[in-house]
């Protein structure tokens, strides 16, 4: 019997280490298990730079939502943010790609307008600023052509 409960503690320990882990791994991956909660707004970039479906969507420094997907569409990158339904974007805020610091991953900063409508859920952001490719500038500036 005493065999039984010792096996049956450490068979349960291992369980629930297994359940924290998975929780640990999804909240850290920041994965959404039940589905999106917000709506989805797009925008069309000349060029993404090397953004990543996953990255992070800020405003005014804060972390408010995520790219759900970036693809090629009439070559040009077409990148669909998922944003929370209390965040509202005005129809003339503008998009665009940043890097956290040097060699950082790439973001997108939406910069609020001062309209008073507002973009619907499905819509699109009009005024969008590119990455900047900083091997072009180097090269450029090594070349003369600045």
């Amino acid at each position: 019997m005493r065999k039984f409960d010792l096996e049956f503690a450490v068979g349960l320990f291992m369980v629930m280490g297994i359940l924290c882990l998975g929780y640990i791994s999804i909240k850290l991956g920041k994965m959404e298990i039940l589905g999106d909660k917000g709506y989805e707004v797009e925008a069309v970039f000349s060029n993404s730079g090397g953004l990543k479906t996953g990255s992070s969507v800020v405003i005014a420094g804060v972390d408010v939502g995520r790219v759900k997907r970036v693809a090629l569409d009439d070559y040009q990158a077409r990148v669909v943010l998922n944003l929370p339904l209390n965040v509202k974007i005005q129809e003339d805020a503008i998009a665009s790609i940043k890097t956290k610091g040097l060699i950082g991953e790439k973001y997108v900063e939406i910069t609020p307008g001062g309209a008073d409508e507002l973009i619907k859920p499905g819509g699109r952001i009009r005024d969008t600023q590119s990455a900047v490719d900083f091997e072009e500038l180097i090269s450029n500036y090594v070349f003369g052509k600045l």
